[in-house]
């Protein structure tokens, strides 16, 4: 599995736990930074590379960690094909999985504590998509974005 990973300066001290416990897995990580201080930097720019290289296929899944998780999924959820949830607990992040497929995990490092933080990302990591009714309304999903693209109102898509 190939998963890419950012953080704005609200994340990059709970980044270093995820990073350890993708090491520990054996996890191939593309990080697209921020590296290592306080100082204010803009979410979008990250959420933005991120969320591109699962929309193109450049990795299998993304991981994103601001302050809450909110505002990277949002940027996240603007490309086509991703489907970016927060989740602050494993069973958010089983069902994220289970039930939505979903590609990208965002957590809070404002919100998240290094214990739970490892318990969100390898449940949301270990669980499977479930399909069957679930897939057909991905399926859905899928056809909005088509819908929306041709239609020429999806920018990002």
């Amino acid at each position: 599995m190939k998963v890419a990973i950012g953080t704005d300066h609200g994340g990059w001290i709970l980044k270093r736990v995820v990073l350890k416990l993708l090491e520990e897995r054996g996890v191939e990580v593309v990080d697209f930074g921020t590296d290592g201080d306080e100082e204010a930097v803009d979410y979008p720019d990250y959420a933005m590379k991120v969320a591109e290289a699962v929309s193109t296929g450049r990795v299998d899944r993304g991981i994103l960690i601001c302050g809450t998780g909110i505002g990277m999924s949002i940027v996240a959820n603007k490309f086509c094909g991703v489907r970016a949830a927060v989740a602050h607990d494993v069973y958010s992040a089983r069902m994220s999985r289970l039930h939505n497929d979903a590609n990208v995990l965002a957590v809070g490092g404002r919100v998240l504590g290094p214990g739970v933080a490892r318990e969100v990302v390898a449940a949301w990591l270990d669980t499977p998509f479930e399909g069957g009714r679930h897939g057909r309304r991905l399926e859905k999903i899928r056809e909005l974005e088509r819908r929306m693209a041709n239609a020429g109102n999806a920018k990002v898509c």
